[in-house]
């Protein structure tokens, strides 16, 4: 089965109406942000261990093989508030692909950003990667960020995967976006603040060729 490296199957979509009405824009400054880890000669070398914060949350450190790389562009905000969501939704993408990559299903990152839906649909979603393992690099570009009438925080952000793989453990097969399939998806999340001051993911919706409309 040919895969590219989606982090939202449909186990994990949820009804994206209100952020859609809700969505707000962002701040379009550029902000590179390559990830790579301290192992570059592992397949399975991606891990999370706690990390400071300025709000006193122990965020994960998410450390992923420099085989697979995540680069973020413009995902800065002058609001603070704003910039925190920016930075809890990245977390929780990296650590997406970091469950992948460690082939762990319960990956510690992967629960600390993630509640409501997106937390229990996770893990089986992480399950439909068994035995794959993620090559290349992914582009994660045009951040539009917002906090609802209602408190919770809405960020929409385009994934291009066209430079992403899929490598087979056990093969070595490689694929990547299956052929008519639009390589750029835009996600749309919502995000809730939980006691600790962390905006966790609570619903997640894909749109394969959103990003181009």
């Amino acid at each position: 089965m040919t895969r590219s490296p989606r982090l939202v199957a449909a186990a994990l979509t949820a009804s994206a109406a209100l952020l859609l009405t809700a969505c707000g824009g962002s701040d379009d400054s550029k902000d590179n942000d390559k990830v790579a880890g301290a192992d570059a000669g592992s397949e399975k070398s991606a891990s999370s261990s706690p990390s400071a914060s300025t709000d006193g949350a122990d965020r994960p450190e998410i450390k992923l093989p420099k085989t697979f790389q995540a680069n973020f562009e413009g995902w800065t905000n002058s609001d603070p508030k704003l910039q925190a969501i920016l930075d809890d939704g990245k977390g929780r993408l990296r650590a997406g692909y970091a469950a992948i990559m460690a082939g762990d299903p319960q990956f510690s990152a992967m629960k600390f950003y993630n509640t409501g839906t997106a937390l229990k649909s996770g893990p089986e979603w992480v399950k439909t990667y068994k035995n794959l393992t993620l090559k290349g690099s992914v582009r994660v570009f045009h951040p539009q960020v917002h906090v609802s009438n209602e408190g919770f925080g809405v960020l929409f952000y385009c994934v291009d995967e066209a430079k992403g793989y899929t490598r087979n453990l056990k093969t070595g097969k490689v694929s990547g976006t299956p052929e008519g399939e639009n390589p750029k998806i835009q996600y749309r999340t919502r995000l809730d603040r939980n006691a600790q001051g962390v905006w966790q993911t609570s619903t997640v919706e894909t749109d394969e060729g959103g990003c181009d409309r």
